[in-house]
């Protein structure tokens, strides 16, 4: 009866392992000596991970040009927030491929030796933000939780957990943790003509955004800090490819032998971007030998 009471109590601890195995578990804190920024996942079996990243890209904030007004802006509040003065979450909005992440992450590097963190959270996995604070709350640096492409389509459960996050719940209420978001649209979430109509107007004139409209500007008006970017003029873009050019060791006559390519390339694009910029110089060095 023993050897058969043992068995059974065995099966049932190797079920309990299994159930356990699957079941979402608490995030752990990892190993912070290992990066200076993290990648947070959610694997399948429902546990969330820290994972840190082990190539950070060098972008220095000198790399970027034609956008001096937004880096003031976002470099003085990154400083506040370092030097554990009053500083604002950020929304960075525009034109596509003009520096809003590169800004971001030009940053980190300008300021990780005073300590400085960065957490790239997908939007499908903001409902886990309060975990991730209740992980970094603790620490003695500054992080940045960096929320990329960031756009909502309604319903989505994420808009509403980032909603209460930029609130101030409790959870989100330490002074070590600020949102960096980037987004094509302002308002983070789609809007349509039919919006237009839930606008009301006094006797004197005086415009009224309806219910439907407050809603859709509410979350992005939760950001402290909003800072808009806009496309390149031409000069402004062939100014960028120069800059690019330069720093793959192309010398002087050559970049200005190379504008014409740089402008057909960008035509080809439909784009005069920041990215197109870089993407037409390490194009342009590598066949020149650069």
């Amino acid at each position: 009866m023993n050897e058969k009471f043992e068995r059974l109590v065995e099966r049932a601890e190797q079920l309990i392992a299994r159930i356990e195995s699957v079941l979402p578990q608490p995030l752990g804190a990892p190993d912070w000596s290992a990066s200076i920024a993290w990648r947070y996942r959610k694997r399948s079996s429902g546990h969330g991970t820290l994972e840190p990243v082990r190539h950070v890209g060098a972008m220095r904030l000198a790399d970027l040009k034609e956008i001096d007004p937004q880096k003031e802006k976002i470099e003085r509040n990154t400083q506040q927030f370092v030097q554990g003065k009053p500083a604002n979450n950020v929304l960075l909005t525009g034109a596509r491929g003009t520096g809003k992440s590169s800004l971001i992450k030009a940053c980190l590097n300008a300021y990780a030796a005073e300590g400085l963190r960065l957490i790239e959270v997908d939007k499908a996995d903001l409902t886990d933000l309060p975990d991730i604070v209740d992980v970094v709350s603790d620490r003695p640096e500054k992080f940045i939780v960096f929320c990329d492409d960031l756009s909502f389509e309604d319903g989505e459960p994420g808009y509403k957990a980032l909603k209460s996050i930029l609130d101030g719940s409790v959870a989100a209420a330490t002074p070590n943790v600020l949102i960096y978001a980037t987004s094509n649209r302002r308002h983070l979430l789609p809007e349509y003509m039919a919006d237009n109509l839930t606008y009301t107007h006094t006797e004197d004139g005086e415009v009224h955004p309806g219910e439907v409209v407050e809603e859709k500007i509410s979350l992005s008006e939760r950001f402290g800090l909003w800072v808009s970017f806009y496309p390149f003029s031409q000069q402004e873009y062939l100014t960028i490819v120069a800059q690019w050019l330069s720093s793959f060791g192309v010398p002087a006559q050559a970049i200005e032998e190379a504008r014409p390519e740089a402008l057909v390339w960008a035509l080809e694009r439909g784009s005069r971007s920041g990215r197109v910029a870089y993407q037409f110089a390490r194009d342009y060095a590598g066949r020149h030998g650069g």
